[in-house]
């Protein structure tokens, strides 16, 4: 099966076709895609802007790794879920979007980069540094990437 013939099948699964058949369900799912995303950002944000010196002094990077960790990851499932389900109400329309294409690559980057780079180097760290900023700043920019390219896919 070639890519293409998986988007056209995502999009006519029963899911898809309710959700495009729905004048509410398309705008309460990408709603809570929306709410998750707040949550997510609340808590890369605030672990990011310690590491770079920016805010919070306390707790250190290691305990705010550690208190913001269930709470970004609650948010990377319902994201993923609510992006899955909307996906399948318009999977063809995406298949040609360029930044639809942006978001997964970069989304599939930063999740790795931030699970085998950022958390363990946050769990570590106890001050900030000049390679603390690095780490801060290429997920704050991982993550802002994804989120225009997820804001760009409305206007395309």
């Amino acid at each position: 099966m070639d890519l293409f013939s998986l988007f056209e099948a995502c999009e006519r699964t029963w899911v898809g076709d309710t959700i495009r058949q729905s004048i509410w369900l398309f705008p309460a799912i990408e709603a809570v895609h929306l709410l998750a995303l707040g949550l997510l950002g609340g808590a890369v944000l605030m672990l990011d802007l310690r590491l770079l010196g920016v805010g919070l002094t306390s707790p250190t990077p290691s305990q705010l790794e550690r208190q913001t960790r269930p709470w970004a990851v609650a948010a990377v499932v319902a994201m993923v879920f609510t992006g899955s389900v909307l996906f399948m109400s318009e999977a063809l329309k995406l298949y040609a979007s360029t930044p639809f294409r942006i978001k997964m690559a970069t989304l599939l980057v930063v999740l790795i980069y931030t699970f085998a780079v950022r958390n363990p180097f946050a769990r570590r760290a106890t001050g900030v540094t000049a390679l603390s900023r690095l780490v801060a700043g290429v997920s704050m920019l991982l993550w802002l990437v994804v989120a225009m390219a997820g804001r760009w896919i409305g206007f395309s």
